[in-house]
């Protein structure tokens, strides 16, 4: 028992020296809750066209299938916030796509991690995910207590509010685990009021498939018609639904250089987004999230804002 205490500190405080904001572990199995969720959301088709959503559904609930002999999910949060936002008359990109691609950041973090684990502890096995495996990430991250899960789905904390990033390390390594906290939404609906495309269809119920962020990301085909004058210049995700929560009052600026926004991005017109070349923008790009996008897909989001 001594053991696993000592353990549990260690990881946390490793957690800490890596710059996470928080950390918080559970045992691993199947989150019996989240399958009812999910299967009801997708029986709705929620997802759109995120068809990866419908794939891998058992993995998605329950992470012992994904590590052989997961006893412990480690739940750790990366502050993005940015110190400086866009020029306010430019087309808005999310906060989130500012810096570098957090994918690759976060992977070196949680490689780091498991790393020192090995090492201080001795024969750990296990894979790090950062939002790009079946993971219920932050279903993981709530029965951690690392916060509640939201009206408008996301994570949040009423230290920091929700703009941060959640990953997991899923080891083989019995460890003292952490109770979920309480919902303190209360009689709010800021989030539901001020989403542009109704995507909250319901207190903690997002439909995937109206989200702005589905729109100019996920989607294949051009953005329907009936979505014009909708957007309010989002050309690339969508924060509404975050920037109007009032837990957000308390977000403060990360501390990750990887993070920083160029002064370019920041400063950028809309005239200058207009006529951005493809050279300028896998220049500006080559390590954001918004490469996703390509080129092509980008510029049409653009042009369907000016409609």
């Amino acid at each position: 028992m001594l053991n696993k205490s000592k353990y549990t500190e260690f990881i946390k405080s490793e957690a800490k020296r890596l710059g996470f904001l928080s950390c918080g572990i559970s045992k691993a199995g199947f989150l019996e809750e989240d399958a009812h969720r999910l299967e009801h959301w997708l029986n709705k088709q929620m997802n759109g066209q995120m068809s990866y959503m419908e794939n891998n559904f058992d993995k998605r609930l329950n992470p012992t299938l994904l590590v052989d002999g997961a006893k412990s999910v480690v739940s750790l949060l990366l502050n993005y916030f940015p110190s400086e936002m866009q020029n306010t008359e430019s087309y808005k990109i999310s906060k989130y796509a500012y810096g570098q691609d957090y994918h690759f950041v976060i992977k070196e973090k949680l490689k780091e991690l498991l790393f020192s684990i090995q090492e201080s502890i001795g024969e750990v096995t296990g894979r790090a995910f950062v939002d790009s495996a079946p993971v219920l990430d932050k279903a993981w991250a709530a029965k951690s207590g690392l916060g509640w899960i939201g009206k408008n789905s996301n994570l949040l904390t009423q230290k920091v509010g929700s703009f941060y990033f959640i990953a997991e390390l899923v080891i083989d390594l019995d460890l003292d685990y952490d109770t979920a906290t309480t919902d303190h939404c209360g009689s709010c609906t800021a989030c539901i009021d001020s989403c542009p495309t109704e995507a909250i269809v319901s207190p903690y119920v997002v439909d995937g498939s109206k989200c702005i962020s589905y729109f100019t990301i996920e989607l294949k085909e051009n953005i329907p018609d009936e979505m014009k004058g909708k957007f309010n210049d989002w050309v690339f995700g969508c924060d509404v639904c975050q920037d109007v929560c009032p837990w957000n009052r308390f977000s403060k600026p990360h501390n990750e250089p990887l993070f920083n926004a160029t002064p370019e991005l920041l400063s950028m017109s809309k005239k200058e987004w207009r006529e951005i070349t493809e050279e300028v923008f896998n220049s500006l790009f080559k390590s954001s999230p918004i490469k996703r996008s390509k080129y092509q897909r980008f510029k049409n989001n653009i042009s369907f804002m000016d409609k």
